[in-house]
C-alpha cells in the first residue's frame, strides 16, 4: 500500500485583528465593552417584558426570545476572543473551532427566522387588526418559535461544515474582519436599541420595575428590618 499522511489538524490559527501590542489593550476593551452592552440591554429587554404583564403579547414575546438569541449568538465568540486578546494567544483547537462554529450558525440562522416570524406578526397586526389577537394567539407563537428552532437544526445538519472552514482565496482578510465585526458584534448591540429601548412601553415596564424593587426593598435600623410602610 502507498504510504499515506496521517497527519491530523489539531488547531487553527486565529489571525486576529492587529500585530501591534499597543493597540491590544484598546480592542479588548472596544469589544468588551460592545459585548456588556450587547448583553445588558438584552438582559434589559427580557427583563422588561417577563416582569410586566401588559407586555405578554406576541410581539414583545418575540422581541424577548430575540434578545436571548442575540445574547447567545455574541456569546459563541466575544468571550473567546477577548481571552485570546489578554493572554496572547491566537491559537483555537480542532474541536473548539467546530463547536463554535455549529452555535454560530445555529443561532445566527434562529435569528433570522425570529426576525421572518416577527414580519408576519405585524403583518397580521396591520393588515388584520381586528383578527390579530385569535391569529396570533399563545398556542401559534410558541409554535413559530419551535418550528424555528426545529428548522435550524435541520438546516445545520443538512449543510456541510466544508462550506464554513474553507476560506476564499480571492476575499481580502480586511474584508472578512470588518463584515464578521459587523455582524457578530455590531448588530447585536444595535438590536436592542433599534427594535425595544426606544419603545415607549418597554421603557415604562423598566421604570415600574426598578421603582418596585427599590420602594419594597427594607430599610435596616440598628438590628432589626423593617419593610417601607
Amino acid at each position: 500500500m502507498p504510504p499515506r499522511n496521517g497527519t491530523q489538524i489539531s488547531e487553527f490559527i486565529l489571525l486576529g485583528f492587529s500585530e501591534d501590542p499597543e493597540l491590544q489593550p484598546l480592542i479588548f476593551g472596544l469589544f468588551l465593552s460592545m459585548y456588556l452592552i450587547t448583553v445588558l440591554g438584552n438582559l434589559l429587554i427580557i427583563l422588561a417584558v417577563s416582569s410586566d404583564s401588559h407586555l405578554h403579547t406576541p410581539m414583545y414575546f418575540f422581541l424577548s426570545n430575540l434578545s436571548l438569541i442575540d445574547i447567545c449568538f455574541t456569546s459563541t465568540t466575544i468571550p473567546k476572543m477577548l481571552v485570546n486578546i489578554q493572554a496572547q494567544k491566537k491559537a483555537i483547537t480542532y474541536t473548539g473551532c467546530i463547536t463554535q462554529i455549529y452555535f454560530l450558525i445555529l443561532f445566527s440562522v434562529l435569528d433570522i427566522f425570529l426576525l421572518t416570524v416577527m414580519a408576519y406578526d405585524r403583518f397580521v397586526a396591520i393588515c388584520h387588526p381586528l383578527h390579530y389577537m385569535v391569529i396570533m394567539n399563545p398556542r401559534l407563537c410558541g409554535l413559530l418559535v419551535l418550528m424555528s428552532w426545529i428548522m435550524i437544526v435541520c438546516l445545520f445538519y443538512c449543510t456541510t461544515l466544508g462550506v464554513y472552514l474553507s476560506s476564499a482565496a480571492t476575499q481580502s482578510s480586511h474584508s472578512s474582519e470588518t463584515a464578521s465585526v459587523m455582524y457578530t458584534v455590531v448588530t447585536p448591540m444595535l438590536n436592542p436599541f433599534i427594535y425595544s429601548l426606544r419603545n415607549k412601553d418597554i421603557k415604562q415596564a423598566l421604570k415600574t420595575f426598578f421603582v418596585k424593587e427599590t420602594t419594597n426593598r427594607p430599610v435596616v435600623l440598628g438590628l432589626k428590618t423593617y419593610p417601607d410602610g
